[in-house]
């Protein structure tokens, strides 16, 4: 999150449009946040108003407070923008972000050109191209609290909650909702039918993402810093901290020795902080020969760990000489373990009590 101030714009649709998005809702959905932040950032990268690329949030709300189907969408603008080459750093002014009407003919061109090219035959009214958009830009906030407070309020909101159902029973629902115009709260009576009726035509398409990342937030900008990516912790994609990838593991196997190969292993996969005394998880990999869950072995302290995993290969190579056979990886628990294992029974049957039995007794 940007320490910067942050605008709130929503962005909605003319109701001459509402019933091609209700048969069109996957492509539709899609094209408007797509439309709505294509403007934003175009608008913002103008020297006259920021000069910059943005940070864009979107949020999809389909619904009214009587639950009418009402597609908009809200976003979260950073109030400031980065230079192309990426060095200066370009705020927005206090009080103003963008020009409305300029923004709302953007908004509305290239909506029409993206749903051209997923629906090409669709057949829109010329009205809508010709009507003002209603569109609305405040300012949110600075920092990190705005940014929580923007998604606490819109990301997980959703058509209707509990509280707002004042009243149930076999001929209906009755529900609250808030008149802006008159700025009280008003109670609406649904029948049963009617009720699902609106309550389901705000269940998205399966799969839709109704929040997306755009401009400086999207995936492909999120660069990562060139002194972590030279560390040798630093991982690619997706995979957890701290986890080596194939490739990585591979080539640290084949070109390093034993102590060398044990260093990297453990500075990939964050051995270096295991406790010793840990115990792997049960069902984990397949366990070494020696087949015991004792974390440690007296005299040769041998870490019991599931064999083949660079975790356990760094732990060993840790504990044991880097001459020592049992400290080669893929070689634990078949010759040092074994043995140690072998003279530890022998030590403890030595020392064992015998059993005591009672005499045998012939009979008369």
């Amino acid at each position: 999150m940007l320490p910067v101030p942050y605008f709130h714009i929503t962005i909605t649709v003319p109701a001459e449009l509402r019933a091609e998005l209700r048969a069109h809702q996957r492509a539709g959905y899609g094209v408007l946040m797509q439309a709505s932040a294509a403007a934003i950032i175009e608008l913002a990268r103008d020297p006259r108003y920021v000069g910059g690329t943005m940070a864009v949030l979107s949020v999809l709300h389909t619904w009214t407070q009587q639950l009418h189907f009402h597609p908009h969408v809200h976003c979260l603008v950073s109030g400031g923008g980065i230079s192309a080459d990426g060095r200066t750093w370009h705020p927005a002014r206090r009080t103003f972000l963008l020009p409305i009407k300029a923004l709302a003919r953007l908004v509305r061109g290239k909506f029409r050109a993206l749903l051209r090219q997923k629906c090409p035959d669709l057949v829109v009214p010329d009205a809508v191209w010709h009507k003002r958009w209603i569109l609305h830009i405040s300012a949110r906030g600075n920092g990190e609290q705005a940014v929580l407070d923007y998604l606490a309020r819109y990301v997980c909101r959703v058509a209707l909650t509990n509280a707002r159902i004042v009243g149930l029973d076999d001929n209906g629902v009755t529900i609250q909702y808030k008149d802006r115009k008159a700025g009280r709260r008003r109670t609406c009576r649904l029948s049963g039918d009617e009720f699902m009726r609106r309550f389901l035509q705000h269940v998205l398409p399966r799969g839709f993402h109704k929040v997306r990342y755009f401009g400086l937030w999207h995936p492909t900008q999120r660069r990562p810093d060139p002194a972590d990516a030279a560390a040798p912790g630093a991982t690619q994609g997706r995979r957890g901290a701290g986890r080596p990838g194939r490739s990585t593991t591979r080539a640290i196997r084949r070109g390093a020795g034993a102590a060398d190969r044990a260093a990297d292993l453990s500075a990939l996969s964050g051995a270096a902080d295991l406790h010793p005394q840990a115990r792997p998880a049960a069902g984990h990999g397949a366990m070494s020969r020696g087949r015991r869950h004792h974390p440690l072995w007296s005299r040769r302290r041998v870490l019991v760990m599931p064999r083949g995993s660079a975790v356990a290969h760094a732990v060993r190579a840790s504990y044991l000489a880097p001459n020592d056979d049992a400290g080669q990886p893929g070689t634990v628990g078949r010759t040092g373990d074994d043995a140690v294992a072998t003279r530890r029974r022998r030590r403890l049957r030595r020392t064992k009590p015998p059993r005591h039995r009672a005499p045998a007794v012939k009979s008369p």
